[in-house]
């Protein structure tokens, strides 16, 4: 190896990123001992903002494009290091690379089922599923805040700290939209909106950028989804007794088709035909409720004669407490509906008996 090569590995004279992975977030210019020429090539694709950080300080930032690095376009890193007249000798600085594209099709999931109350069905357990993507938009932030001095910065270490915050604000949100678990599936849009825009102010604090958060499944525990299953069978059936009916003849129709059995033989067919007729009838008792009880006949009630007055009407209760009162008499006069004429009280069949349990006057004593 000649002075030549010797000295030109000592430089760095290109610097650029090709990215060939699809989850890399930050990536550190790898320079090693190597210097970085006065002069050299800087390349910033899109999607890349690229960092240069001077013995732990955050100095130039530079967009895409393509530069030459100078004092000019360097002046954060020349006032660190002390060139207040530029330079012309090689310089030793960190280069970061930030990748600013979006971050697509990154999964969260409820690690374990949130407990809810329903409207409808009480206390439940659910799960849900679903994607979000992000981008970093404050690369400074970013590396103070995440990246630290991570040299290959992937998303895999970054998403389960968020996949905590959605998990967080997805369950405080369902809870409060006290939105019924059959009608979930109707507003998945609208739940999502709800939570991107309450995750959004706190991933910005890392430097990154939601910009798409999705759910794409709530689920319910499987003995509920097989509860909810019946009812929704049941429901679709409509009416249970018709449908008891045709499986009983389905099952009749199975049975004389088969030579095997008794209904092949014949006797099978009467038994077949006893337990329809058997079934029917239960049927039709079920279908035929017990009527209810004939309604309860009015009270007798009449109207009375009382010092030349019309009173009343009284029910047969009240006018014994009178007759036992003397207020009536067997002479009273007395009417109810479907009497042609008043009548005295003593010739009115209903009224007889109740003069016969008035006791007789005291005698008077000796």
């Amino acid at each position: 190896m000649g002075l030549f090569d010797k000295l030109k590995g000592e430089f760095i004279d290109i610097i650029e990123w090709l990215d060939p992975t699809n989850d890399t977030m930050v990536y550190r210019f790898q320079r090693y001992n190597n210097e970085i020429k006065y002069g050299a090539k800087l390349t910033v694709r899109e999607t890349q903002v690229a960092v240069f950080i001077n013995e732990g300080q955050i100095a130039d930032v530079f967009q895409p494009g393509m530069y030459t690095l100078t004092t000019e376009n360097l002046p954060i890193l020349s006032t660190l290091q002390g060139w207040k007249y530029g330079f012309n000798s090689p310089f030793k600085a960190e280069v970061y690379f930030i990748n600013t594209k979006n971050f697509t099709d990154l999964k969260w999931g409820t690690p374990n089922p949130i407990l809810i109350r329903d409207t409808e069905f009480g206390p439940l357990r659910i799960r849900a599923f679903g994607n979000y993507a992000m981008r970093i938009k404050e690369p400074v932030t970013f590396i103070k805040e995440i990246v630290g001095t991570d040299g290959n910065f992937t998303t895999d270490k970054i998403t389960e700290q968020l996949k905590n915050i959605v998990i967080t604000r997805f369950t405080d949100a369902i809870a409060e939209s006290k939105i019924p678990i059959l009608d979930m599936a109707a507003n998945l849009n609208e739940l999502s909106k709800i939570i991107e825009n309450t995750i959004k102010p706190e991933f910005l604090e890392y430097g990154i950028e939601l910009t798409k958060f999705l759910i794409s499944n709530i689920s319910l525990p499987p003995n509920v989804e097989e509860a909810l299953d019946k009812r929704t069978s049941m429901g679709i059936i409509g009416d249970l007794s018709k449908y008891t009916q045709y499986q009983a003849a389905e099952a009749i129709k199975d049975a004389a088709s088969n030579p095997s059995g008794l209904a092949g033989a014949g006797v099978g067919m009467g038994m077949g035909f006893a337990m329809a007729n058997q079934m029917a009838n239960a049927m039709n008792q079920q279908q035929s409720p017990t009527p209810p009880p004939p309604p309860i006949p009015p009270q007798l009630q009449f109207f009375i004669v009382i010092n030349g007055q019309q009173a009343g009407p009284y029910d047969i209760n009240t006018i014994k407490q009178m007759i036992t009162q003397n207020q009536i008499t067997k002479q009273t006069l007395v009417w109810r509906q479907g009497m042609t004429n008043w009548e005295i009280a003593e010739k009115v069949p209903e009224l007889q008996a109740l003069f016969g349990t008035v006791p007789p006057p005291i005698p008077p004593q000796v």
